[in-house]
């Protein structure tokens, strides 16, 4: 059987040991961070919680709180056009991931909001992630899901 590698990372959690395969690689970074191609989801804390953290492997400031918006709305739908399916090299539906990125003021956790516009897709299986805006959807930057 194959050795696990595994690689120590810094994070805005503090020091974390990642498997090399939980490596993500987004070909065209994020929107705002284009330079920014190697992440990995992160537990925020144990349990069944639907928030993760997309951490940066390269840069320990930057890791971004995401969520899975299906805990929150049933009919969200994300449309991938053909070029990024490509990109993303799906064969089927099932290998992608959605998630979308979670914003929390200080000190006023009710007022958390989920980006409906840029979901972030990813094929589990290739392990390959883009950002997909939905600007045609009508979807909102700033989903209320608690206390709407």
């Amino acid at each position: 059987m194959a050795k696990e590698r595994t690689q120590k990372i810094m994070t805005r959690l503090g020091e974390r040991t990642i498997n090399s395969d939980a490596i993500l690689y987004f070909p065209r970074g994020l929107v705002g961070l284009e330079d920014k191609r190697e992440f990995t989801l992160l537990p925020v804390r144990e349990g069944d919680s639907p928030f993760l953290l997309l951490q940066c492997i390269t840069d320990p400031g930057l890791g971004l709180l995401v969520a899975d918006p299906y805990s929150f709305i049933d009919d969200y739908d994300v449309k991938i056009e053909n070029p990024d399916r490509k990109v993303l090299k799906v064969e089927n539906i099932r290998q992608l991931a959605i998630l979308v990125t979670v914003t929390i003021p200080q000190d006023r956790p009710e007022d958390t909001t989920l980006n409906l516009q840029g979901p972030i897709v990813i094929n589990t299986e290739t392990k390959i992630g883009l950002q997909i805006p939905q600007t045609e959807a009508g979807y909102p930057t700033h989903f209320r899901p608690i206390g709407s």
